[in-house]
């Protein structure tokens, strides 16, 4: 009975971490498409390089949804090491992403707008996400191991009294 609850748990808590993801995941997807459609259709920009510039931008704006949303109980504790692997595993994210779009652009022939968004944002955005997600939950936002997190409550509780007389 113990074993089924510890199971449902881990699963409820990794639905709850998808569909968090998912959420952010969506609105740098809204992000995505709306740079990658303005930096082609209004700056005239070529496609490969809309995307890129694309991804750039809503890589910003997943940083900041995942850090502070998703896996704002991770540890912090490394925070230069969080954004650098954050920032690597993004760039194959974005490899992934615009490479097939340059693929179906370059290689394939399909230049209309729509075969350009269904590369770029159903295909390598799709396959650049998951991928993002096993490597953002496996290597950037690392969960404190449980001793640890004790030992940190435990450590600024004890310190609580003194940050109360120090605001006074």
């Amino acid at each position: 009975m113990t074993q089924r609850r510890t199971v449902r748990s881990r699963l409820e808590r990794l639905a709850r971490e998808i569909a968090k993801f998912g959420a952010v995941g969506a609105i740098g997807c809204v992000v995505n498409l709306v740079v990658f459609n303005l930096c082609i259709h209004s700056l005239h920009l070529a496609v490969v390089r809309s995307g890129v510039i694309a991804t750039v931008v809503a890589i910003g704006a997943n940083y900041v949804g995942n850090r502070y949303w998703t896996y704002r109980d991770c540890d912090r504790s490394r925070r230069s090491r969080e954004l650098t692997l954050f920032l690597l595993f993004s760039g194959v994210g974005l490899v992934i992403e615009n490479g097939i779009l340059a693929l179906s652009h370059y290689g394939l022939g399909l230049t209309s707008p729509l075969a350009d968004n269904i590369a770029k944002n159903v295909v390598g955005l799709g396959l650049g996400t998951v991928f993002r997600f096993w490597s953002y939950r496996t290597w950037v936002f690392r969960a404190i191991p449980a001793r640890e997190a004790v030992e940190t409550a435990e450590s600024f509780l004890a310190e609580a009294p003194e940050r109360v007389g120090a605001r006074r």
